[in-house]
Order: C-alpha cells, then sequence, then structure tokens
C-alpha cells in the first residue's frame, strides 16, 4: 500500500500544511521516505465540525451498529497483514514478534468492546418507581442511565503503536461509548499511524456510519495538539504519554470557557518491595525475574518497576549483587527515539547529581548505531528517598533504582513518601505477612494495581483490570484505561423522572426489551418493570 503522509479528515485525506517531518527508523536513526505533513488548525476544525455532526447522527444509534463498527474493524486491521507489522517494526524496533502480540491485543479489545455493547449492562439502567402513598410525601419515578459524551480527541502513545493508537484502547472504548474520535498520531509511527487509519476508514464506510465518526491529523508540534484540546466541539480527551505533555493538555482543556474531562496516564515508578522472608527464600529468583521486568521492552513499559524497596539485613548484599549482575548481563535494546534517549540521558544524570545515588551498573550510552541506553541499576537509601522526592522522577527505559532501608520503621516511612502510581508490588513469604498487609494497606492509596509476588509488567484486558492510580500517574485516578470499564470515561449519567414509557430509551423502559442487567428498586435483575 502506497503511503501518502496525509491527515484523514472525515475518511478524505488532506495535506493543506507545507510543514511537516519524517518518521525515523531507531535502528538506522534514518529519516523515512515519506513526509507527513501537520495538521493546520483549518484541518482540525474541519475534523472537529464532522465529528460532531456525526455524533448528531449516531447518539441514538442502536448498539448494534457500534458493535459491527468494533468488530469490522479489527479485521480490517487484521486484513493489513505483515505490511502493518513491519511497517510498524521499521519505525518503533520493537520486534516482529511483540508487535503481532500487540495486534491481537489490539483487535481482541475491539472485538470485546463489541461484546459488551451487545450484553448491554454497561449503560448502568437505574430504576426506582413511583411510590405515590409513601409519607410523609410521594417518591417520584426517576430512571437513570449513561449516555456519550461528544466527540473525543486522542492522543497515540510512543510504545504501543497498536494498542495505545490509533485504533487502541482509548478509540475503542470512546467508540463503544458512541462518540466520534479524532486521534493526534504520535510522530514517531506516522506511517503505522495512516495504514491503521485507512483500515478504521474502510470500517466506517463498511459499517455505514458517518465518515465524521474517525478522523486522523498528525503533528510533530505542540500546537496540533492544543489546537485540537481547544476547539469548542471536542468534549473529552484521552491520554497516553508524558507527565509534562499530559499536563499540559490537563491545563489546555481546563483553561477553556468550557473545560472538559482530560483522562491522561502520564508515567509511573511502580514500586516493587521485597520483605525479608521473600529475599532469604526466593532472592536469587527475584533478582532474575526482577531484571527481566525492568528491561522488558527495554524499560518503555508504563509499568516497569522503576523503584525496588529492600531493608537491608543478611540476605540483602547477595540479592543486590545478583540483580546487578543480572542487569549487567543482558543487551540493550533499542530505544524507540532519539527524544527518549534524550530523555532518559537527562533523567539519570539529573538524579545522580543529587548526591545521595549510585549507579551499580549502567548508566551509559553504549556505541551503537541505534537509539540506546545500557541497563541500569541506581540505588540510594531510605533516607534520602523519604527527604528527597526529586528521586521519584521516573526514568522511561532501562532503568531501575534500590532504596535500601534499614528498618521497617523507615521502610514503611518511604512507602508513606510515595507519590500516585499506577502499580504497587510486594514480594513476601508466610513470615512477611503482618508487615506486608501493613504495607498494602498503606499502598493501597497510592497505586491503581496491587501485585502479590509478581511483576507489574503485563496489562490484561479484562472487566476487572484497572490500569489508573493517583496524581501524577494519571489526572482520573477514578477510571482505567484499560479493560470495559474504560467506556466509563466517555459516558455521562442522565436521569428521566416522572417520564412516560414511550418517552424512555429503550435500556429504561419497563418491558426492558433489550433483556439487560438492571437495579430496579436496589435490585439486579433483567425483568419487566410491572
Amino acid at each position: 500500500m502506497r503511503l501518502t503522509g496525509s491527515n484523514f479528515i472525515a475518511g478524505t485525506a488532506s495535506s493543506e500544511s507545507a510543514q511537516g517531518f519524517t518518521s525515523v527508523n531507531p535502528q538506522t536513526r534514518r529519516s523515512g521516505d515519506v513526509q507527513f505533513h501537520n495538521a493546520t488548525a483549518a484541518e482540525i476544525d474541519r475534523a472537529a465540525r464532522a465529528a460532531s455532526e456525526a455524533f448528531q447522527i449516531m447518539r441514538g444509534a442502536a448498539p448494534e451498529k457500534l458493535a459491527a463498527l468494533l468488530d469490522t474493524a479489527a479485521a480490517e486491521i487484521e486484513a493489513l497483514g505483515d505490511e502493518l507489522l513491519h511497517t510498524a517494526d521499521m519505525e518503533t524496533a520493537l520486534g516482529i514478534p511483540r508487535l503481532t502480540g500487540e495486534r491481537g491485543r489490539t483487535t481482541g479489545q475491539l472485538r470485546a468492546f463489541a461484546s459488551l455493547l451487545r450484553e448491554g449492562s454497561y449503560v448502568e439502567a437505574i430504576i426506582d418507581t413511583a411510590l405515590p402513598d409513601r409519607q410523609p410525601a410521594p417518591r417520584q419515578d426517576i430512571r437513570r442511565m449513561l449516555f456519550p459524551l461528544g466527540p473525543v480527541a486522542v492522543f497515540s502513545a510512543s510504545n504501543f503503536p497498536f494498542a495505545f493508537s490509533v485504533a487502541g484502547g482509548d478509540t475503542a472504548s470512546a467508540w463503544a461509548a458512541g462518540c466520534p474520535v479524532i486521534v493526534k498520531a504520535h510522530p514517531g509511527h506516522p506511517a503505522t499511524s495512516e495504514l491503521v487509519a485507512r483500515a478504521l476508514n474502510r470500517a466506517v464506510e463498511a459499517a455505514s456510519v458517518p465518515p465524521g465518526f474517525f478522523s486522523l491529523v498528525h503533528g510533530s508540534t505542540v500546537e496540533v495538539g492544543q489546537t485540537l484540546v481547544q476547539h469548542p466541539l471536542i468534549e473529552a480527551v484521552g491520554f497516553t504519554g508524558s507527565l509534562g505533555g499530559g499536563r499540559a493538555l490537563y491545563n489546555t482543556a481546563a483553561a477553556r470557557p468550557k473545560p472538559i474531562p482530560v483522562y491522561a496516564e502520564m508515567g509511573s515508578t511502580n514500586p516493587l518491595v521485597i520483605l525479608p522472608g521473600a529475599a532469604r527464600v526466593r532472592g536469587e529468583s527475584i533478582a532474575e525475574d526482577l531484571a527481566a521486568s525492568a528491561t522488558l521492552g527495554t524499560g518503555q513499559f508504563c509499568t516497569k518497576p522503576g523503584l525496588v524497596f529492600l531493608i537491608n539485613d543478611a540476605d540483602t548484599p547477595s540479592l543486590i549483587e545478583r540483580l546487578t549482575g543480572e542487569m549487567a548481563l543482558r543487551q540493550s535494546g533499542v530505544l524507540l527515539n532519539e527524544h527518549i534517549e534524550q530523555g532518559v540521558i537527562r533523567a539519570v544524570t539529573a538524579t545522580l547529581e543529587r548526591g545521595s545515588v549510585s549507579a551499580l551498573t549502567g548508566g551509559t550510552i553504549p556505541s551503537h548505531s541505534h537509539y540506546s541506553y545500557a541497563n541500569t541499576l541506581l540505588q540510594t537509601t531510605g533516607e534520602a528517598f523519604i527527604q528527597d522526592e526529586a528521586l521519584q522522577q521516573e526514568h522511561f527505559g532501562p532503568v531501575t533504582m534500590l532504596v535500601l532501608c534499614q528498618s521497617p520503621d523507615e521502610l514503611t516511612d518511604a512507602v508513606r513518601a510515595l507519590h500516585g502510581t499506577l502499580t504497587a508490588t510486594i514480594h513476601a513469604e508466610e513470615s512477611d505477612l503482618p508487615q506486608a498487609e501493613a504495607l498494602f494497606s498503606l499502598l493501597r492509596e497510592k497505586a491503581g494495581r496491587l501485585i502479590w509476588n509478581g511483576y507489574p509488567t503485563g496489562v490484561e484486558v479484562v472487566y476487572s483490570m484497572q490500569h489508573g492510580g493517583p496524581y501524577p500517574a494519571t489526572t482520573a485516578p477514578g477510571t482505567t484505561s484499560v479493560g470495559m470499564t474504560a467506556i466509563k470515561r466517555f459516558l455521562r449519567p442522565v436521569a428521566f423522572q416522572n417520564m412516560p414509557d414511550a418517552l424512555l430509551p429503550e435500556a429504561l423502559k419497563n418491558a426492558n426489551p433489550r433483556g439487560i442487567w438492571r437495579i430496579v428498586n436496589g435490585a439486579h435483575t433483567q425483568a419487566a418493570v410491572s
């Protein structure tokens, strides 16, 4: 398929700006041949207006129509075949096996949201019937359910060219909610983004959905994203990226005459605690598995364990020695782009300059032709960590930092000092259970997902997943960006009081024609309301 470097505004290719950029192969640092064009304000305006028009048409669409769109989108992405995989590998160097799995996750979550729509209870229909004889005052008939917000701006991530990109979780959940989507493609993989955008355009057409239900805009500048978020017809934002980028969009959205929600995932340190019993019994295997988790994907996962807490006792030195060796022996991988390479260099340099941190291994730039950074293990003390919150900055890359505490109380204080994070993990044995219980009680206030004797890398796309956490991990800790409940970000509740049955939405009608689960007078039921 010949790439054009175009934006796609409601299905139509558009390249109005002379300002542009190319992709860069991380393996060779060489620019690609196709010029991609930054979206202009006029193109963004047309996309937003087309999305608003599509929303007016689709706001009352049957769930089956949206489900068919999601299923068709999955099939169209699969139909791209090896071309999609090889294009993504050229732009990200993530490797065909990893990209094959990620493509499957992406099409799988599109189909999972289609199944959610067909089951129907995601609308959270709640009915409290009238009690006309209640004293001292009658109760009115009140019914409530969720409705789509409107057009959504989605910002693609650099490290997941499929799963958190053009057709990723934000797009899938927004579409499932009934919201048109304008995707801001990531400049790190624009050719991959164009291929997927073409597949989604075909799905929109095949499902007889208005073309404004999907648009793609390119941009290598901050202005493109800011212009998109500032557009008055955009009703919500989904973002996966850096703390600086997410916070800038959040501030922009809050400063609008009509503020809108920004669901931003902005990075995480994912603390992992190794208690003494676990260090004694499983120290060798923990060191091996921890090194594998910290360097997985060259450390470019938002769930990478970036902070490791230990108590300094008899078994700790051997665990640290083994972990240092494991990190040093593993071959350093390819980083996604120059921005990430320079970012990890700056972050590690700044951390080492704090004076309380040493590098046990790494902390250097390998002499490779590709973007890279040495697998790095840093170490600081519990006292320094408690006193210096700058030690909590994320090192996005193959870097993790040990926090060596001198006592259980110091470990507790260090955990208490943690900022918000996506995940928190404890490795423990039965002898550690009382301390583990106390630490989990603290970590519950810090993280969205708590892990026992495992590792945070690897996020299942299931109903129960919580991929979100307190700030600065996200801007909306009450929501998730992974799993079926991600749909709730792009829905809002509306209540109907004393509404005639004929005017009620299908999900709230007495007969319950779709047979969905509802809460009627406090009880879950699929029965009709008599």
